[in-house]
């Protein structure tokens, strides 16, 4: 989920003020249909969507509000997730997953699908895009010569499409934690402010596609990995428990689940503990 303040044409509108009984209904209609809890968000309402709302012609949060629960209009309902959600992530964030991925994950499941040559992966709430192509990067490096006879294909989700606009557009400003020989061999200098592209070999692994998981998860296969870091902090713990749920649903046997270091699981028997926020579907017991 891109935390960012606005630019200079926000500040020539004043803020908007939000009553208490406008606030509580735009609150439950966010957790109501996409599950964010917002509920001690009020500043970062009001500071995030008054110039949006002007520029649209309202004159109050009630007139907006009115018209967005009357006619829910979805790109209304786009314009208000893209503001009120913060994509912020960056490249090798949590390294020890991807240590885990690199020396774990990988062999176990690199040797369990060696006949069908297929990796099952799923990266929810991929904001900006980094997270699935870091592991398209380790993925490759891994398979070495033998990648292309594998299917490796990421599917990355976000609610935003401001987000999955960047993703999808794969230029960054690199963080020292991406290694040189990275640099040069899954990137391309972009223009003169030190940003990079991701070049094709890694973009073209990763398929985006918004999504709302507050939905019912019905991919054709069931995931080998759910990558679904750093989202949850969002949900109130009745919303986390029923999305763990639905992933389990959605996870092949002695498939994982990584979630943020500050997260937690919860009472889930359909998964064990491995390692800090890293857990396995436990296979079913056979009688």
């Amino acid at each position: 989920m891109n935390e960012h303040t606005g630019d200079n044409r926000e500040s020539s509108f004043a803020p908007l003020s939000i009553s208490d009984a406008d606030f509580l209904r735009l609150t439950r209609f966010v957790q109501s249909q996409y599950g964010i809890d917002l509920s001690k968000k009020r500043h970062l309402i009001t500071a995030r969507m008054s110039a949006s709302l002007q520029r649209a012609g309202y004159s109050s949060f009630t007139s907006f509000i009115d018209h967005l629960l009357r006619e829910k209009d979805p790109a209304e309902v786009q314009m208000l997730l893209d503001k009120l959600t913060t994509n912020y992530t960056f490249f090798m964030r949590e390294t020890e997953h991807f240590d885990f991925f690199n020396k774990v994950i990988l062999p176990d499941l690199v040797g369990k699908r060696r006949q069908q040559k297929m990796l099952s992966i799923w990266s929810a709430g991929c904001a900006s895009g980094e997270e699935p192509y870091n592991l398209s990067m380790y993925i490759k490096d891994y398979l070495g010569p033998e990648a292309n006879k594998w299917d490796t294909r990421i599917l990355a989700t976000d609610i935003s499409n401001d987000a999955l606009g960047k993703a999808k557009a794969g230029r960054y400003l690199l963080p020292d934690t991406v290694p040189e020989t990275w640099k040069r061999r899954y990137f391309t200098k972009a223009g003169e402010n030190d940003e990079y592209q991701v070049t094709p070999t890694i973009r073209n692994n990763v398929i985006f596609r918004q999504f709302n998981l507050m939905d019912p998860i019905q991919f054709r296969l069931k995931f080998d990995v759910i990558f679904c870091r750093n989202v949850m902090i969002y949900f109130d713990q009745e919303t986390k428990n029923a999305l763990v749920n639905r992933f389990c649903g959605a996870t092949d046997p002695g498939g994982y689940l990584l979630i943020g270091h500050s997260e937690a699981l919860g009472q889930n028997p359909g998964y064990r503990y491995l390692a800090p926020a890293i857990f396995q579907k436990t296979a079913p017991t056979r009688i």
